[in-house]
């Protein structure tokens, strides 16, 4: 269906390759109104002062090196678990892009995700970091973690640019974030589940065997990545932009210390940010959801801008609905192109939701994530479908049909304002 309340409420324009920092902090926007809107259709009551939690900002992070891109303490919302889930964790990582450019990266650091001086002093946990068991119900009495984003490397990179006192600490935030997280209950922890949207989610796979090695061996700890199976694919024109754009962010943050070591032997830095080419080397269970036709990689991997500069696509980048049926057939393609990498993603221990709706994170959000509306496959909602994965209630490999089949889908309508 498309949503009216599901829409990102931005003036449309066309994006230039100088404005992927700037698509990023459309992103943060886009996931601003999804929270207001979150869970409207099914019901009025008035959010509970403990759906918002405070921000803590890292003790002697400066000291540690593990700060922002503008040099500002990173930070974390947390909230303790109660009853049966006081000695489980939910850690979510946010998103929302990367910076590969100087420019870019001095653009990004006078935002949320580049300087905690810019970030929201509270946010409202919903999906899955809510305590309603309503909305949640396999990990809502959990202690709940949601991990800022400010770095622009996917919490990875360990380099700085003296001449415009940019930081590239990522993998010290990471370090020094698990650290404190440890300290105040989470080295104690049963069952943990690391999970992450978008960058955030691309985070989450690169550091899962990391994270489980700081956990206590009888933990049992998962990895879960929101829309953060980025391809490698040519765009529509045959360029693959996506590479060129990973390796000016590799390159510019020192990332490759943070990637699979036999990824970069193999293949080299730059391609071993691309999940296809390290997931096979986690050890640790994973599981992946993903839309079929993310708006996010349709926008900005198969049709940016550059390559479309007569606008023939500019309406069906923004809205599904509005694609012609040729326009179709190639989304289409890249749903099999996606679907063709999983197919070799097929280890027992691991899962994945895979629905065919127009969209984007999808976890974090209750109408998405656990509602009477949210989408299913196989008449099981996402969070269904990754509380039958953890707790291994049955394997879990949900691949929906091709659009339009599947009428749960918000389909996002840029188009609309």
């Amino acid at each position: 269906m498309a949503n009216p309340r599901l829409r990102l409420l931005l003036p449309r324009r066309n994006f230039s390759r100088r404005d992927w920092a700037i698509a990023a902090f459309g992103f943060t926007v886009f996931v601003f109104f999804l929270s207001l809107i979150s869970d409207s259709r099914t019901s009025t009551k008035t959010t509970a002062p403990l759906d918002f939690v405070d921000l803590t900002l890292l003790r002697n992070a400066e000291d540690q090196g593990a700060v922002c891109l503008d040099g500002s303490a990173p930070g974390y919302h947390f909230r303790s678990g109660f009853g049966s889930g006081s000695n489980n964790w939910v850690l979510h990582i946010e998103g929302g892009g990367w910076c590969n450019t100087v420019s870019s990266c001095l653009f990004r650091k006078t935002t949320a995700l580049g300087s905690s001086n810019y970030m929201e002093r509270q946010v409202r946990f919903s999906g899955i970091l809510s305590h309603d068991s309503s909305q949640n119900p396999d990990f809502f009495g959990w202690n709940k973690v949601k991990v800022r984003y400010c770095d622009g490397a996917s919490f990875a990179g360990n380099s700085q640019q003296n001449e415009t006192q940019l930081f590239f600490r990522g993998q010290r935030i990471w370090k020094a974030v698990m650290d404190e997280l440890l300290s105040i209950g989470l080295s104690n922890a049963k069952q943990v589940l690391l999970s992450g949207c978008s960058a955030g989610g691309l985070a989450t796979l690169i550091h899962c065997d990391d994270f489980q090695a700081i956990l206590p061996k009888d933990a049992t700890v998962k990895c879960l990545a929101d829309a953060g199976f980025f391809l490698d694919e040519k765009d529509i024109t045959g360029n693959r932009r996506m590479q060129s754009f990973y390796r000016d962010v590799v390159h510019l943050q020192g990332v490759a210390d943070s990637l699979d070591k036999d990824c970069v032997q193999r293949m080299g830095p730059s391609q071993c940010f691309f999940p296809q080419e390290f997931i096979k080397n986690i050890k640790t269970p994973v599981f992946l959801v993903n839309p079929a036709y993310d708006f996010w990689q349709i926008q900005y991997v198969l049709v940016p801008s550059e390559s479309d500069p007569s606008g023939i696509w500019a309406k069906c980048r923004l809205s599904i609905q509005k694609c012609t049926p040729g326009q179709i057939e190639i989304l289409h393609g890249f749903r099999n192109s996606l679907l063709k990498t999983l197919s070799e993603f097929q280890p027992s221990k691991d899962g994945m939701f895979i629905n065919s709706c127009f969209s984007h994170c999808q976890t974090w959000i209750t109408e998405t994530w656990h509602s009477p509306n949210s989408p299913r496959i196989n008449n099981k909602t996402i969070a269904e479908s990754v509380g039958d994965w953890y707790f291994n209630r049955k394997s879990v490999k949900q691949i929906d049909c091709p659009y339009p089949c599947n009428p749960s889908c918000y389909n996002m309508d840029f188009t609309l304002r």
